[in-house]
């Protein structure tokens, strides 16, 4: 029988088809867990499910010992984790692609509207007390239908997100390192340009790239001025894409119309200014926030250990 750590709380259901075949060590904590700590309860395990939340790097690697075959990322990126480092000594490292598509699509177009229409705008102020009529001019937003979309990173989510964006009337752009299937760009009317193209024609631009060293403040000063001043960014991939403090000083100037933001460069810090503002929405990582959703991904997650430690091949192994 192995020896499993699971890094945070995940899904009851997870953890006990794990039981049923290994030993689990299940941090039991609601708050996320000590690097001290983590350190501690990985010496000796066979298998690491672990969050976003924790870095899997040569450090923890080796604190867990040469008999570590796995970790199980519970999530679709995995920035977290040191892939190399895992190559390197023969760890499997694994994540959860597919099973969130369409809650993290959900909450990228939700935050679509959020900004378009100001709903967050209005919603604080019904929330304020303040007195208010309905006129004319009262909170006006932008619509969407004829307007253009443009989405950085076009795998699964970001072809979930175009799909809610054709059936609301958009037209599709994209940027990304390779064509996507021409069924599937005929069936969007998608169309295949650079990021600078991209930037200048979108009126909402959704990020959906993985983040690397490649993709750091991809959104940054240069790339907000190529926006159109009507323009919405809104990002639900990971923060450090986004320059926060250029984002910011492009909102507070006016230089874009508004975004909308599910993860933050700092998380769970978000930069100041943008909480000053109201033409930016804010929510706190809640792509994949759905029952259904955590724990389809646990359960993913929970398959990978036990195809790993069995001597198969994962489902969703990275790389």
């Amino acid at each position: 029988m192995s020896r499993v750590v699971v890094t945070g709380r995940v899904p009851d259901a997870a953890v006990e088809k794990l039981r049923a075949a290994h030993e689990v060590d299940a941090w039991p904590g609601p708050e996320s867990i000590g690097r001290e700590e983590l350190l501690r309860r990985v010496a000796g395990a066979d298998a690491v499910v672990s969050l976003l939340t924790e870095r899997i790097d040569a450090e923890l690697l080796d604190a867990a010992g040469p008999q570590l075959k796995v970790v199980a990322n519970v999530a679709v990126g995995y920035d977290n984790i040191d892939v190399p480092a895992c190559t390197g000594r023969g760890v499997v490292a694994t994540n959860t692609p597919g099973v969130l598509t369409d809650a993290t699509a959900d909450i990228a177009f939700g935050l679509i509207l959020m900004a378009t229409r100001r709903l967050g705008e209005g919603e604080r102020l019904i929330r304020s007390g303040q007195a208010w009529k309905w006129g004319m001019f009262f909170l006006l937003g932008s619509s969407l239908q004829g307007k253009t979309l443009g989405v950085v990173g076009m795998g699964g989510i970001g072809q979930a997100t175009a799909r809610r964006a054709k059936a609301f009337g958009m037209e599709i752009v994209y940027q990304s390192r390779s064509e996507i299937d021409p069924g599937i760009a005929a069936e969007l009317g998608a169309r295949r340009v650079d990021l600078d193209e991209l930037l200048s024609v979108s009126d909402v631009v959704s990020l959906h790239c993985p983040y690397g060293p490649a993709t750091h403040h991809l959104i940054g000063p240069e790339q907000l001025t190529a926006m159109k001043s009507s323009a919405y960014l809104v990002n639900t991939a990971r923060g450090p894409i986004v320059d926060e403090a250029a984002l910011a000083s492009a909102l507070r100037e006016g230089r874009i119309a508004g975004a909308g933001l599910d993860v933050f460069e700092h998380e769970p810090q978000v930069h100041p200014e943008l909480l000053e503002l109201d033409n930016v929405v804010l929510v706190p990582h809640l792509g994949s926030a759905t029952v259904e959703t955590r724990t389809a991904m646990a359960m993913l997650a929970a398959d990978n250990v036990l195809a790993v430690l069995s001597g198969e091949r994962p489902p969703a192994p990275i790389g």
